[in-house]
C-alpha cells in the first residue's frame, strides 16, 4: 500500500507538467494576448477632446515597425520598434516561447508566482484575499447539498419504485437539467429587485455597512446576502449526489447480511444505519475531498460572477477577460495541484473506511 500511494505522489509531477505545458501552448499562441491589449489601450488614448487626433500610426516622425513584413502582434501598425519591444519586454514576450515556460514552471515549483499584470499585486495575496469568500460559498454549499442529498438519497432507496421515489426523480432530473447560473439569474429576477420581489441583496456578501453592526446582525447580514447564492448552489449541485447515494443503498440492501439481520430479529432503522449506512456511504464519505475541491473552485465560479461575490472564481474570470496571464496560470496550477492531491486523499480515505481495499490489485 505504502508503494501504490508514493507512485501516485510521483505521478503529481508529470501530470501537473503536461496539463501546464498544454494550457501554456494554447493560451500564449492564441491572439489577444496582454501586447495586443497594450497596444490597444494605446490607440485608444489618442482621443482628445471627443475627437480622434490621429492613430500612432498616422503620428509624425514614428518608424513603422512593420514595414515589409506583417507584425505578429494586432494594432502594432506604425508603432516603433523600440516601443514594441519595451512592451514584449514588460510582458516577458521577448524570451522564446520554450524559455518562459520553464522560467515560469521554475517559480512556481517555490509558489513563486510573481505579480498580477493589472491589479500590482503579488498573486499569493490576491489568492489569500479571495480564498475565504471561496471556501465560505464551497463549506455552505457543500454542507446543505450533503445534509439534503443523503437524507433524501436513503429514503428513495427505501422507497424504490414507489409514488414518492417517481414524483421526486422526475423532480430531481429537472433541477439537475437546468443550470447553477440560470437558477441564480431566476432567483435575482424573482426575488432581487426585479418586477416581482425585492427581499434579498443583488450583489456583495456584505452590506456596505457591515462594519457598524452588532455581532447578532452581522450574523443576519451575512446568511441574508448568502441565501440566493446558497440556493443556486444547492439545485445544482445536490441531484448526482442523491441518486449516488440512493444506488449505492440498493446495492447493499439486496445483499445476503442485509436478510441475515433481518433474520436475526433488527427492524428497518437498526439494518439501515447500524449495518447498512457504513458500506453504503463508503464511496459518498471518501469522495468528500474531491466534492469540496470541485465546489470550491470550479461550481462556484459562474455563481461569484452572477452576485459579484469577489472570490476565486469572480478572480480567475477577471483574469481571462483582461489576459493576465501570471494570475490565470498560477490559479490554474494551484487548482490542478490540489485537484490531483484531493484524488490520493480520496484513495486513502477509501483505505481507511474499508481496510480490505487493497488498490496494489488495481
Amino acid at each position: 500500500m505504502p508503494k501504490y500511494f508514493l507512485k501516485r505522489l510521483l505521478l503529481i509531477f508529470p501530470t501537473l507538467f503536461v496539463i501546464m505545458l498544454v494550457n501554456f501552448l494554447l493560451i500564449q499562441t492564441a491572439p489577444g494576448g496582454p501586447v495586443e491589449r497594450f497596444l490597444a489601450q494605446m490607440n485608444n488614448t489618442t482621443k482628445v477632446g471627443g475627437e480622434v487626433a490621429g492613430s500612432v500610426a498616422n503620428a509624425p516622425n514614428v518608424k513603422n515597425f512593420t514595414t515589409g513584413s506583417e507584425s505578429k502582434y494586432k494594432g502594432s501598425n506604425g508603432v516603433d520598434a523600440e516601443i514594441l519591444t519595451k512592451i514584449e519586454k514588460l510582458y516577458g514576450f521577448d524570451l522564446p516561447l520554450s524559455q518562459r515556460f520553464w522560467l515560469m514552471m521554475k517559480k512556481y515549483a517555490t509558489f513563486d508566482f510573481g505579480e498580477s499584470f493589472y491589479q500590482d499585486k503579488k498573486i499569493t495575496d490576491l489568492i489569500l484575499d479571495k480564498l475565504p469568500v471561496s471556501i465560505s460559498i464551497g463549506l455552505w454549499s457543500m454542507l446543505l447539498i450533503y445534509f439534503i442529498s443523503i437524507p433524501l438519497g436513503i429514503r428513495k432507496a427505501v422507497r424504490d419504485g414507489s409514488q414518492f421515489d417517481l414524483w421526486t426523480s422526475s423532480v430531481i432530473i429537472f433541477l439537475h437539467a437546468v443550470p447553477s447560473f440560470l437558477f441564480a439569474i431566476l432567483l435575482i429576477v424573482l426575488f432581487s429587485g426585479g418586477n416581482f420581489l425585492n427581499i434579498f441583496p443583488l450583489r456583495g456578501l456584505v452590506s456596505a455597512n457591515f462594519s457598524e453592526l452588532s455581532w447578532p446582525a452581522k450574523i443576519a447580514d451575512y446568511f441574508w446576502h448568502m441565501t440566493l447564492p446558497l440556493i443556486a448552489m444547492v439545485i445544482g449541485g445536490f441531484a448526482s449526489l442523491t441518486f449516488f447515494c440512493k444506488n449505492s443503498f440498493i446495492e447493499e440492501i439486496n445483499k445476503q447480511y442485509v436478510l441475515a439481520a433481518y433474520a436475526k430479529g433488527l427492524n428497518q432503522r437498526q439494518v439501515l444505519y447500524q449495518h447498512v449506512f457504513r458500506n453504503a456511504m463508503l464511496i459518498v464519505i471518501a469522495g468528500l475531498p474531491a466534492a469540496l475541491i470541485g465546489i470550491l473552485f470550479t461550481s462556484s465560479m459562474l455563481i461569484e460572477v452572477i452576485f459579484s461575490l469577489d472570490g476565486l472564481g469572480l478572480l480567475g474570470y477577471e483574469a481571462v477577460l483582461s489576459r493576465d496571464y501570471p494570475l490565470m496560470f498560477a490559479t490554474l496550477y494551484i487548482f490542478t495541484l490540489l485537484g490531483l492531491i484531493t484524488n490520493i486523499i480520496s484513495d486513502f480515505t477509501y483505505r481507511i473506511i474499508d481496510p480490505r481495499i487493497n488498490f496494489n490489485k488495481i
